[in-house]
């Protein structure tokens, strides 16, 4: 029957009148740019991530350069983050002219390895971008201990990890200097299009964020700053308060069919004879705590790109979550960094796939998708 990797229509249609019916209202208010469904959701969504303000922005990109520019982030300026993310991690460092530091990861959990920050600080380091990858929180107490040691400001890529929580329960987001999310549609919360959004404790960086993102401008004609339009559609805000009430029970649900992929691998024999390995198994840990929350779920496979053309020859949504590390993309050639250099990211880029697990995922879907791995190693 065949599997999607991501099935918005299934998710999109509960959900079909309440979204209309708020369009609706956005049109007959004609307040299309900042209006009170963005300082709405922005209040929302601090609070869900336990900080204090929300500044809503054009996509989770532009959150991270909004955050870099509000801590006065410049040429010259190093910025500690992890080799294997999505491009726009290292790709807002270098627009602001400053140079990308990386770090390897830990080979369970993806995320940077702490242990390894404190050797490539130097006295041109300025911050840390930890990434909360897959949905699953970074190894936070140790990073915020470098970063305290140095004085450095810490900017949470918590792009696929809304709502994801620490071991002590404190939230992404809610931990560092700013921490920065994604709406793209993908993701757990998802609008209609892009959107994204700055989350911060600090009241002075929360006032300048909010000037930077309309050209640096207060009041309107006035800059102090240079900023840019990073501005929040109001549309996408009242799409997003719709959706924000229904997220843990979406996240629920992606724990749920974790739970059954690990079951149903293990019934499958394919773990044990380590042709897969699954995610390390976070959901096992509490059945209240948020440490996982799915936005993919990420294998480490034998003959991996095989194993990918047969699952897309057979119809089952897959994909490979990141193919290149940062220090190996053209891109970043200047850097001067060489294959080997960060192994644990190599391995990862060359090892894992990503499949379905979407909250609507059905136990029929996810039988087939096994089935067909099985079927690929029997």
């Amino acid at each position: 029957m065949g599997v999607p990797l991501l099935d918005l229509k299934a998710h999109h249609e509960p959900l079909q009148q309440e979204i209309m019916l708020v369009l609706e209202q956005v049109f007959k208010s004609q307040a299309f740019i900042l209006g009170p469904d963005v300082s709405r959701l922005e209040e929302r969504v601090a609070a869900y991530c336990h900080a204090q303000y929300g500044i809503g922005v054009t996509s989770g990109t532009d959150a991270l350069l909004l955050a870099l520019m509000a801590l006065g982030i410049s040429p010259g300026d190093e910025v500690i983050t992890t080799p294997y993310s999505f491009f726009a991690t290292a790709g807002v460092v270098v627009r602001l002219g400053a140079k990308p530091v990386f770090v390897d990861i830990d080979p369970t959990t993806y995320n940077m390895d702490p242990a390894k920050i404190s050797q490539v600080v130097t006295t041109k380091t300025k911050a840390i971008i930890p990434v909360h990858l897959y949905g699953q929180c970074a190894d936070m107490g140790p990073i915020m201990d470098v970063a305290k040691q140095h004085n450095l400001s810490i900017i949470e890529d918590a792009a696929q990890a809304i709502g994801s929580e620490y071991r002590d329960g404190r939230r992404t987001c809610g931990m560092g200097t700013i921490g920065c999310l994604s709406f793209f549609p993908s993701k757990n919360l998802g609008c209609l299009g892009d959107g994204g959004m700055a989350v911060t404790s600090d009241p002075e960086l929360a006032e300048r964020m909010r000037i930077l993102r309309v050209h640096g401008s207060k009041p309107k004609y006035y800059h102090k700053l240079i900023g840019g339009n990073f501005r929040l559609d109001t549309i996408q805000a009242a799409v997003l308060n719709v959706k924000l009430s229904y997220l843990d029970g979406w996240t629920r649900r992606r724990q749920e069919n974790a739970i059954r992929y690990g079951e149903l691998f293990e019934c499958s024999g394919l773990v044990h004879k380590e042709r897969v390995r699954l995610p390390i198994p976070v959901y096992r840990q509490s059945g209240t705590r948020h440490y996982h929350i799915y936005n993919q779920f990420v294998l480490r496979v034998d003959r991996r790109d095989s194993l990918v053309a047969y699952l897309k020859q057979n119809e089952i949504g897959v994909e490979i979550y990141y193919p290149v590390p940062f220090h190996l993309q053209e891109c970043f050639g200047y850097l001067g960094y060489r294959e080997g250099d960060f192994p644990e990211s190599e391995r990862a880029a060359k090892e894992t796939i990503a499949l379905p697990i979407y909250p609507e995922l059905t136990m029929e879907q996810q039988a087939e998708v096994v089935s067909v791995v099985k079927a690929f190693y029997g």
